[in-house]
């Protein structure tokens, strides 16, 4: 490959822009192409990135000089970018979650297996050094419970937005609180049953619960709960939150550190963390995708945990992941 990775996008809205910001300080990278069906954003990002705009992807992926591309698109979108993507078999980063049902997700894995393509979703949490020491600290150890909680005001604004529609998002625990069911299997292991309760309490216009209180199982018999609103107006502090129950201690996990209760003989040392982009442009560069904690293969199994728990809120049921 080239000293540079010509990268292209597939969506230029928020969580592009931040990924863009990223590759952009990073001297190996050139962003030289950019696509949105909104041909505004696209022409502010192409000419934030010095690239050239697109508003269909298709006519994107004819350049021959991509070597990589990142699919940050709502939900409902997924399927097609995929499926072209690997047609030119360029490797690709895709944002979270990766589809809106599994029959979608298993049609991508199905290909991403068979071209042995390059992937990385965007679980950018599975990648900071508070979570290595983490796992570190629970070698060895046996886990009992896991409570985690999501509350944030995403959920607050246009009842009419795609986010607040089921068809579209899947709700919050599919589309947003995904980050804290996708920490909890990647600190604890296999989810393998799912039992939700969800209502609309404060957000009456709209068809995705706005509270939910799940129960789950892991493969390993330990057991846990996921609490998610979007309908709290407070700051972000309540979001990605997870209290890990070990024999007789506790972890207190949060994007921002992590404490450890009671203080253990030998503690972690502190660890750096890692740029999920960086991770994966070197993948890119190398052919070799061992060093992505978050590829798609793996990703689907957070996606499935979500679904089960919509399925358990509709049919008042325990179900199986």
């Amino acid at each position: 490959m080239a000293e540079k990775v010509n990268i292209g996008f597939i969506g230029c809205g928020g969580n592009a822009r931040g990924h863009m910001n990223s590759l952009k300080g990073m001297k190996d990278v050139d962003i030289v192409a950019v696509c949105d069906l909104k041909e505004e954003l696209s022409k502010s990002a192409a000419e934030m990135c010095q690239a050239e705009a697109y508003t269909n992807h298709k006519k994107m992926l004819e350049r021959d000089d991509l070597n990589a591309v990142y699919i940050s698109i709502p939900v409902f979108a997924h399927g097609a970018p995929e499926m072209d993507t690997m047609d030119r078999g360029l490797p690709f980063f895709v944002e979270k979650p990766v589809a809106i049902n599994m029959e979608l997700a298993q049609q991508i894995l199905e290909q991403v297996e068979k071209t042995k393509t390059i992937t990385c979703v965007g679980y950018q949490l599975r990648y900071m050094g508070t979570v290595d020491m983490a796992k570190e600290t629970l070698q060895g150890k046996t886990m009992n419970m896991m409570v985690g909680k999501y509350w944030c005001n995403t959920g607050i604004g246009d009842p009419n937005a795609w986010l607040r529609q089921m068809n579209k998002s899947g709700g919050q625990i599919v589309e947003q609180a995904t980050h804290t069911v996708d920490m909890m299997r990647y600190m604890g292991g296999e989810i393998t049953e799912v039992f939700a309760l969800q209502e609309n309490r404060a957000l009456k216009e709209t068809d995705c619960p706005d509270v939910n209180a799940l129960c789950v199982k892991f493969a390993s018999g330990a057991i846990g709960s996921l609490t998610a609103t979007w309908a709290y107006a407070g700051d972000w502090s309540n979001a990605n939150v997870l209290d890990i129950m070990f024999e007789n201690s506790m972890i207190h996990w949060y994007p921002g550190g992590i404490e450890i209760k009671p203080d253990p003989e030998n503690p972690p040392e502190e660890k750096a963390g890692q740029s999920i982009d960086r991770v994966f442009v070197d993948a890119v560069k190398s052919g070799d995708g061992s060093n992505i904690r978050s590829p798609y293969t793996d990703a689907v199994k957070s996606l499935a945990v979500s679904l089960a728990a919509n399925r358990s809120g509709k049919s008042g049921k325990i179900e199986s992941v």
